[in-house]
């Protein structure tokens, strides 16, 4: 029964999401600009189990989502994507997200060791008790997902009792950070006139369309050979980080390689499935369950925040589009589902690029995480 309430709330979700996204009523446009369409596929998941009272965090739904919908999507958006249009990125949003990373991965040592002189009991709560054990597979979910998470979790050590409550922080936070960044993503023109930044946003689509990479024929080639691809690397590749890097090559070769490629189709298509991965996403929002200290709540709170601080800081060295920090920020803190999300509520022509940090993001979580343990021993 609870697959088939999941399924119908997704799809009304998807639904009523594509509907705002077309409207042109001026009140639906004005509450767009606060809170763009693709977050009510977020919300609305959430809202339903929470007023029903449902719990549909464990349906089979989220299986489907993460074995067959996400490498699809993937593969789909990454097919959109020209390789000479790489060179337009640069390596300045690299050096973002990677400092990204670093602030991700060094912070917390930081923040215990002033928190020392500053919140009450706190050398006794990280040190003696060993609450630091919790915050390193923050590092690990936050920047490689849950396969890092749970890697440092038995690297480190961390008790069950502490990386329970830990996965429902972690949660949380990921959780509201995502609809903050949906809302700083929109506001990257005002960043950029208040900092003087002039960058202008590249055309990642090329204006220029090939005969015929618009007809029948076109589309349906291309559905086929996502269809295929995806097909036969879900059924040769069991990882789902070499499936992601393999169908994210993969698309990049059938977008360039195939003539009658439909890339404004694609784009579209990619769009639609980030809707879809979305509210599946959403029918796991909860904010019940969370037990854990003061001092430790505050200092993950001011992480996350000075994590994006710096990364603004380093944009503006960089004389970098704003937009990057929050498409960053979410390739280092959501990972391959987010990031694109976050960057098509500012220019779905980006959403490539950001899936091409969140892979990065996914590869360096682990090292990133045992940094970070090197860096706790040592203080």
């Amino acid at each position: 029964m609870d697959q088939w309430i999941a399924l119908f709330v997704v799809a009304f979700t998807v639904l009523v999401v594509l509907w705002l996204s077309k409207q042109k009523i001026l009140w639906i446009q004005g509450l767009l600009n606060w809170f763009p369409a693709i977050l009510f596929a977020y919300v609305i998941p959430a809202a339903v189990t929470h007023i029903a009272r449902i719990d549909l965090s464990h349906v089979y739904l989220h299986s489907l989502s993460r074995n067959w919908i996400i490498p699809f999507a993937i593969l789909t958006v990454m097919s959109a994507l020209s390789i000479p249009q790489l060179k337009i990125v640069g390596a300045r949003p690299i050096i973002l997200f990677v400092s990204g990373s670093l602030v991700i991965a060094t912070l917390p040592v930081i923040l215990v060791f002033f928190a020392n002189f500053i919140l009450p009991n706190s050398r006794d709560l990280f040190i003696t008790q060993a609450y630091w054990k919790g915050l390193v597979p923050i590092v690990g979910g936050w920047i490689g997902g849950s396969t890092s998470q749970l890697v440092l979790k038995e690297l480190v050590g961390t008790p069950e009792s502490l990386f329970l409550s830990v996965l429902v922080l972690d949660n949380i936070l990921v959780n509201i950070w995502t609809i903050l960044m949906f809302q700083m993503i929109k506001r990257s023109d005002q960043f950029n006139r208040f900092f003087g930044i002039t960058e202008t946003i590249p055309d990642f689509v090329a204006d220029k369309i090939k005969p015929n990479s618009r007809t029948v024929g076109s589309i349906i080639i291309t559905v086929f050979a996502i269809i295929l691809v995806t097909v036969v690397t879900n059924w040769f590749v069991q990882d789902f980080l070499w499936r992601v890097i393999l169908l994210s090559i993969a698309g990049l070769m059938l977008g360039n390689f195939i003539s009658r490629w439909n890339h404004p189709f694609v784009l579209k298509m990619g769009g639609a499935l980030i809707i879809l991965i979305m509210a599946i996403l959403g029918l796991r929002l909860n904010f019940n369950g969370l037990s854990l200290p003061i001092p430790f709540v505050v200092v993950t709170m001011i992480w996350i925040v000075l994590h994006y601080v710096f990364m603004m800081v380093v944009a503006r060295i960089l004389k970098l589009h704003m937009a990057w920090v929050p498409i960053a920020s979410m390739a280092n803190l959501g990972g391959i589902s987010t990031a694109p999300a976050v960057t098509s509520a500012y220019n779905e022509e980006w959403m490539p690029h950001a899936i091409l940090l969140a892979i990065l993001s996914m590869v360096s979580g682990t090292a990133w995480g045992m940094f970070t343990i090197y860096l706790f021993r040592m203080f």
